[in-house]
Order: structure tokens, then C-alpha cells, then sequence
């Protein structure tokens, strides 16, 4: 059932505590017999806190018309056809009326009858009582067909009662429970024995009496709770075996981003030992003892993260372990479109075969492969991967995302969009002026007539009038 605030004024109130189902109508009958019926004017009364005869005989009053109102079916009929638009209309004018408060506009309200046969609101919320104009044809209805009265105030009354003498029987039960300690204490203190059995078989008295078996007070169970919260001292520790790693993983993501992660990572094991075996080398990610000299005595040290140098790719080609474009771009597209969000990204770029460039312009081709027109708006709408893919690259990333947008207007043979790319970009904080103006100086210098180079010029005429703009300044 659809609801709706409670008050024409409170329409736009997202927040409005106070509901009401919105009214449904329906027309019966034919000719001199048509008759609106109110369908869900139950409901409506129930919200309101109102006897529905009281809203049906007002819809009554306002179109001059005959209105019955059946306690026992629940039917409110109003004579002749009226759309549910006036209905609802009147039916806030009865709102304003006979619900709201007239002080706080809250409907908690409940209409009194006063010795002067006067109407009069009086507001739970606030406490102010408000007087009806009684002037209005219902209030007459009102005074011959009183609400009834809220049944259970004398009831009520009862209750306060009893828990009133339940009070005063728990303090006394407290007073003499505070005297028997007492005279336990003095007792205790008074009796002196002269032989030691005496003594003994007193204390075994007083231990075995009924006066100490007196239930503890609030202070001694304090006391208790106090001893047990410090034997709770306990040192814990967290498991950070590599098993222990990936069941918190597991738990923490959710089951389709976790079985995504998880499959990558054991597809790209299982190509990497099934390389080295067939090519007699160490396994991805294993360095062996005569590459770790050889890197020594040429000092070059290990590569950069996510680079991979010329000779590299020469031999992965030759022994035809590099993965094809298509490929990589197929399971990052998948992987995207399962779910993957961008704080995700680094860590499967990380997992996936190939140079920063290869994977650089799979992501592109993922993102915005098959996008013909409104290309820069889809740029904007996915720049935190490319954001958050320049981040797990790293060092000239920025050039690598230049380099993939470059290839991308070659390959579908388009770049008017160019321009339009570099600035959104440009604006998200996602490329730098330098690396953009870097890349731009090396496209010109190799292709001056490309349509990339044109597409892009307005741009980088743009990048640099501004910047003198500001010197000048």
C-alpha cells in the first residue's frame, strides 16, 4: 500500500515519521444512483486517529451531497461521481481542521469536548490546545457523535498504584535487611569468648545462621563482577600464516568477489608452472641462483614493478608465453563486469601476466571497448579505475593511460574526442599538465600530421595560454 505524509505541508519531508495510506476511490452505480466509494477510508481513519464517519460525513458537508458511513462493513459511500484528486484535497482541509496542532502541526492530537459544548484540540506532542472553529458544519456531527473515550485510564490509575505500594514495600524489605547486617556486625564484635572451642562453636553458628544467608547487596555483586572482568585479562594473538590470510579474505569479501579473486590467482599459478615445465624454467615469481649472479655482476638489479624489458619480451614471444591483447582484455572486462571495484583493480593487475603497457591498454579497451559517441562522459563515469590503475602502475603510469588512449584513436581510426578526453581527465586530478605536455612533445615530434596531434592541439594551446595567464598575474 502506498503511503504518503501525513499534511500537504510535509509533502517534501523525506523523513516524516507520521503516515497515511493514500485514498482510493471508486465509482458505482449508474445514472441518478452513482455513488464514490471511498475504498480504504478505514485506513485512512486509523492513521489519522479519526472515526472514519467523521471524514465521510465532512466529504458530506463540503460537495453537498448524502454520505453514509457502515460501522460493520466499513463502507463510506459519498453520493454522486468525485474524482480522487478533490476528495483528497478536502480530505486535507480536514487534516488542517481536525488533526494537525495548531502550534506544532503534529497530528498527535485528540479532540476534546468542553462543559460550554466547544471543540478543542489537544496536542500529546507539545501539550497546546487548540480551539476549532465552530462555525464548520461537522462540528455539530462531533458534538452529537462524541469520539469515545480512551479506554484504560482507570486502569492506568491502578497501575500507578501498585507500583507506588511495590516501591514503598522494597524500600522497607531494604531498611530491614540494613538493620539484620547491623546487628550481625554488632554481634559480632560484642561476643567475646573465654575458651577457644566457644568461640569456634559460635562462629560455626553464626556461618551456619539464617541471618547470613541474606541475599548480597548491590555493592558486593559490584565487587564480584569487578574480579571476574579482571581474570578476563587474556593476550591474544592473530594468526598470519598464509592460510589464516586467505580465509579472512574470504570472509571479509563478498562470495562472488572472492571466488573471482581467488580462480585469477590459481589460473595464473597453474599457466606459470605449466610454462616452466614445458620451457625448463623456475615458475613465475622464482628467481634462480644463476639469475640472481648475473643481475649482481652487472649490477642492474631487479626491474620495476609492472616493467619488463625489451629482451624479456623478445624470449617471452619466442617461447610464446606473453598473453594476446584480446585475452587480457576479455578477462578484465569479465572480472569488471562481475564486480570488481576500483580499490580491487591494483591487486588483479598485479596477478595478470605482461608489461605495464599490455595491461594499461586491456584496461582502456575493457572500460570503453565498442563506445562510439559521448566517449569523454564515460571517461568521467569510470575514471576511478584508470585512477586507481595509474596508482598500482606507478612512476610514468601517466604516460602508460596517454600511450593506451593514443592507441585506442588509432586503432578505431577516430580522435576527435581527444581534446575532450585530456580535459576531463586533466580536471578529475587523474593526468598532470607535465606528463600530458611530455606526451604531446613526443607525438608531434614523430607524426605532426596525425589526427591525433590536431584533435589534441586545442587543448594544449588551452594547457598553455593558462599557464602564462597565471605568470602574468
Amino acid at each position: 500500500m502506498a503511503l504518503q505524509n501525513i499534511g500537504a505541508s510535509n509533502s517534501d519531508d523525506a523523513f516524516y515519521r507520521y503516515k497515511m495510506p493514500r485514498m482510493v476511490t471508486k465509482i458505482e452505480g449508474r445514472g441518478n444512483g452513482i455513488k464514490t466509494n471511498i475504498v480504504n477510508m478505514v485506513d485512512i481513519a486509523k492513521a489519522l486517529a479519526r472515526p472514519a464517519s467523521y471524514t465521510t460525513k465532512y466529504f458530506g458537508c463540503e460537495l453537498g451531497a448524502q454520505s453514509k458511513f457502515d460501522e460493520k462493513t466499513g463502507i463510506a459511500l459519498v453520493n454522486g461521481s468525485h474524482e480522487t484528486a478533490k476528495l483528497a484535497g478536502l480530505l486535507e482541509i480536514f487534516i488542517k481542521k481536525y488533526v494537525q496542532c495548531y502550534g506544532c502541526g503534529n497530528p498527535e492530537t485528540e479532540i476534546l469536548i468542553t462543559k460550554s459544548q466547544m471543540l478543542q484540540l489537544k496536542c500529546a506532542a507539545c501539550g497546546f490546545i487548540s480551539d476549532v472553529d465552530m462555525r464548520d458544519k461537522l462540528t455539530t456531527f462531533i458534538l452529537k457523535n462524541p469520539p469515545e473515550s480512551k479506554k484504560g485510564s482507570k486502569d492506568k490509575k491502578a497501575m500507578r498504584r501498585a507500583e507506588k505500594e511495590r516501591l514503598k514495600e522494597g524500600e522497607a524489605a531494604d531498611e530491614e535487611l540494613k538493620k539484620v547486617k547491623k546487628d550481625v556486625k554488632k554481634k559480632g564484635t560484642t561476643t567475646t569468648s573465654k575458651d577457644g572451642a566457644k568461640a569456634g562453636s559460635t562462629k560455626k553458628k553464626a556461618s551456619g545462621s539464617d541471618e547470613e544467608r541474606v541475599s548480597p547487596t548491590h555493592s558486593q555483586v559490584d565487587e564480584k563482577e569487578e574480579h571476574d572482568d579482571d581474570d578476563d585479562d587474556v593476550q591474544w594473538h592473530t594468526d598470519t600464516s598464509a592460510e589464516a590470510a586467505r580465509q579472512r579474505i574470504q570472509e571479509q569479501l563478498s562470495a562472488a568477489t572472492a571466488e573471482m579473486v581467488m580462480l585469477a590467482t590459481i589460473d595464473t599459478e597453474k599457466k606459470a608452472k605449466e610454462t616452466a615445465k614445458a620451457n625448463g624454467s623456475s615458475p613465475k615469481g622464482a628467481v634462480s641462483p644463476k639469475a640472481e649472479e648475473k643481475s649482481k655482476e652487472n649490477g642492474n638489479g631487479s626491474s620495476p614493478k609492472g616493467a619488463v624489458s625489451p629482451k624479456a619480451e623478445e624470449k617471452s614471444k619466442e617461447n610464446g608465453k606473453t598473453i594476446s591483447a584480446t585475452t587480457l582484455t576479455s578477462e578484465l572486462k569479465e572480472s569488471i563486469g562481475k564486480g570488481v571495484s576500483a580499490s580491487q583493480l591494483p591487486g588483479l593487475l598485479d596477478s595478470l601476466p605482461g608489461s605495464g603497457q599490455e595491461k594499461m591498454d586491456a584496461l582502456f579497451m575493457a572500460l570503453f571497448e565498442g563506445v562510439k559517441k559521448g566517449l569523454a562522459k564515460e571517461v568521467v563515469k569510470k575514471k576511478k579505475y584508470l585512477a586507481a590503475a595509474i596508482a598500482a602502475q606507478g612512476g610514468e603510469s601517466q604516460l602508460l593511460l596517454l600511450g593506451s588512449i593514443q592507441g585506442f584513436f588509432e586503432k578505431s581510426g577516430a580522435g576527435k574526442e581527444v581534446a575532450l578526453i585530456l580535459k576531463a581527465l586533466y580536471d578529475a586530478d587523474v593526468l598532470e599538465e607535465e606528463h600530458i605536455l611530455q606526451w604531446y612533445g613526443n607525438l608531434k615530434g614523430a607524426n605532426k600530421d596525425s589526427k591525433i596531434v590536431k584533435s589534441a592541439e586545442p587543448f594544449i594551446d588551452w594547457l598553455q595560454n593558462a599557464e602564462s595567464e597565471t605568470e602574468e598575474e
